[in-house]
């Protein structure tokens, strides 16, 4: 992406788990030993060798495909330093622009600091390329080469000129196969970067119709390296219909493009807000509603009707704030998120001129507003290995805890009474004498809404990683609407002593309007970390810490050590109502904040049974002898008693009083 301009005219229990986290937290990786893990298309689906789902949820790094022929920033950093960043940073897949005159014998890299980047002295383009390759699969992340221009000066609307024939670009992509045939980090070939201006979709025209240019070098491709996903982008135009550069798919449902291999077949679009081009449909009276059908009608029916994967090989912007291309940059987001799509973000690269980048100009420094966006929705590693059923069982038992162990402090980065998002920030603190394992752990955060819209969840930072931090939306009808939080296996334990660190989360309706936080149950204006009772947290189904709203029973910093209970309460443990989702979960509007794998949003759980509750019911509230649901049940029978036994007296009372009139 340099320059678009178009003509104006968002299982098993860990499975479910690992789709919802982000990045390789937590994580170990499997070794080449066993058989590779290539990836293919099942549906609408990214797959692996073993079924499992994949979202490559990435990152571009340009430079290859530029006269420096060198991935940018190496006068600054060494290499392996910032594919170590972007690991940390959770992305999954580098998607890696490179021009064919990369492969030139007179293309020498250059830009580099040899005194930072040592082992690149000498070495080719392509070999630089193999450098990165490598590095990346060391780290547990995949690579998309893209091949972005046929020389190093400017993209071309064809994917061949005057210079570079086609012949010559199918030659550069076998190589490029043949050369990483058998290795499983090379997980794909985006074939040409934004087909435009003259490139048509279903004419015909051998000159001009990429979809076939797309099935002669796709097919090429394949015949030397059928584990490669084949990347077909649009065009700009289709028909009288103009969009993005290499966004356009409208004409994918009539002309599907036909591979050898169907199963390696992969759509890609890309995508851009105001900040690059102001379409028309930025200024429209109903944006940014109007997005989602925009999207929908050019690239993301090939999802939703299950023809084939779709990614956004490319969005990004200067701005995530609240302005037209920050609130198109979070709306698309939230797209990705709640159709479970692969994307990578335009640019890790702080020189990408009408976008900036993930980095700032110093190379070293992230952008935290981007980041935080971008956190909020990503998939694990490919390749990490996915504890099972049989894993779940064999974990230790956590030992019994004080309820007075764990402690929630809270604040926020939001004081506002209105506004279009909430940011409560906690910290977990355990003050008693045994580890916690924060797999039982759920904090509950208690609203006031009633409008019936969607909430979207997001993870901005975590001291123990937004990887780790997942989170839904969910309601009952005694207390309302909460947020409620769990934590990932990769969170670990929270020892004695010690604290979770910072947890900073965001919510927002799905339509970006202003809601009235300050009526939220939990909600504060305090900026400052105080112990915040209003704030629920459970550990195995047993409230530990805080008032539910409509509850009188008080636990947290105001229940005493000696308070004098019997029964259940004796052992502080609060018995759900019947219509409470800890005993009977029916999510009604609950937004997960990462992906989960045909599963309705809302089940994510860390006991879910069969019938998709979040904790079960065995679990929670058994030991009480009298439960809520049972007292009603019980005087509901007392009433009906009541009303027959009055009826009776009444028909007796009759009956005796006509029997004295006819005596």
């Amino acid at each position: 992406m340099i320059a678009r301009l178009a003509l104006v005219k968002r299982m098993s229990l860990f499975g479910m788990l690992m789709v919802a986290m982000c990045g390789s937290a937590g994580a170990s990786f499997s070794s080449q030993t066993q058989e590779p893990n290539y990836l293919h298309a099942e549906g609408n689906k990214i797959v692996d060798t073993n079924g499992n789902r994949v979202i490559l949820t990435g990152i571009n790094w340009f430079g290859l495909e530029t006269e420096s022929f060198a991935p940018h920033g190496l006068w600054a950093r060494n290499w392996e330093s910032i594919l170590d960043q972007i690991q940390e940073l959770g992305f999954n897949t580098i998607r890696l622009p490179y021009s064919n005159e990369l492969f030139d014998t007179t293309s020498v890299p250059n830009s580099i600091n040899y005194d930072l980047n040592p082992d690149l002295e000498g070495l080719t383009g392509l070999e630089i390329m193999d450098k990165i390759v490598e590095g990346s699969g060391a780290r547990g992340i995949r690579v998309i080469l893209d091949r972005h221009r046929p020389d190093s000066r400017a993209q071309s609307e064809l994917w061949y000129t005057v210079e570079y024939s086609e012949e010559r670009w199918i030659e550069d992509w076998v190589m490029l196969a043949k050369r990483y045939a058998g290795n499983e980090t090379v997980v794909g070939a985006d074939l040409h970067n934004e087909p435009h201006g003259q490139a048509t979709w279903g004419t015909g025209d051998p000159a001009t119709d990429w979809r076939l240019a797309a099935e002669r070098a796709g097919n090429a491709v394949l015949a030397v390296n059928p584990n490669l996903l084949v990347i077909v982008q649009g065009v700009e135009r289709y028909q009288e219909d103009w969009y993005w550069w290499g966004g356009n798919l409208l004409g994918a449902e009539e002309y599907p493009v036909r591979l050898d291999k169907p199963d390696q077949l992969v759509y890609s679009t890309h995508v851009y807000g105001p900040g690059v081009y102001p379409q028309p449909w930025f200024s429209e009276p109903d944006f940014p509603d109007n997005l989602l059908a925009i999207w929908d009608s050019h690239w993301g029916y090939l999802s939703r009707r299950e023809m084939a994967p779709v990614i956004v090989g490319e969005f990004g912007g200067r701005s995530v704030g609240e302005d037209l291309e920050g609130i198109w940059q979070r709306s698309l987001v939230s797209y990705l998120r709640d159709n479970n799509l692969s994307y990578f973000y335009w640019t890790l690269n702080p020189n990408s001129g009408d976008t900036g980048g993930l980095l700032l100009d110093d190379w070293q420094s992230v952008d935290p507003d981007k980041q935080a966006l971008l956190s909020g929705y990503q998939f694990p590693s490919i390749g990490a290995e996915v504890p099972t059923a049989e894993t779940v069982e064999q974990m230790p038992t956590a030992a019994p805890v004080n309820p007075e162990a764990l402690r929630v402090k809270y604040r926020t980065a939001n004081a506002a009474e209105q506004s279009q998002d909430s940011k409560p920030e906690f910290i977990i603190t355990n003050t008693g004498s045994t580890p916690v394992p924060l797999t039982s752990v759920e904090l509950f955060y208690w609203l006031e809404d009633d409008s019936g819209q969607p909430f979207v969840f997001h993870c901005d930072w975590a001291a123990l990683g937004c990887s780790n931090v997942l989170g839904y939306f969910d309601s009952t009808n005694g207390a309302g609407r909460y947020l409620r939080l769990h934590f990932g296996p990769g969170a670990g334990a929270l020892q004695n002593g010690e604290d979770s660190g910072e947890i900073k989360i965001r919510f927002n309706r799905s339509d970006w309007s202003p809601f009235q936080q300050s009526d939220d149950y939990s909600f504060s204006p305090e900026t400052e970390y105080v112990e915040w009772p209003k704030v629920t947290l459970y550990v195995d189904g047993e409230r530990i810490w805080g008032e539910e709203p409509g509850l009188n029973a008080t636990l947290g910093p105001t229940a005493p050590a000696t308070q004098d209970m019997s029964g259940a309460d004796a052992q502080l443990i609060v018995t759900p109502l019947a219509s409470d989702p800890r005993a009977q979960p029916t999510p009604e509007d609950a937004v997960p904040s990462e992906p989960a794998d045909e599963q309705p949003a809302g089940e994510f759980a860390l006991a879910e049974t069969d019938e998709g509750s979040d904790v079960s019911p065995t679990r929670v509230g058994q030991t009480s002898p009298t439960s809520a649901s049972e007292i009603a049940s019980a005087t509901l029978i007392a009433m009906v008693i009541g009303v027959a036994g009055l009826l009776l007296a009444l028909g007796i009372a009759i009956g005796l009083l006509l029997a004295r009139r006819n005596g």
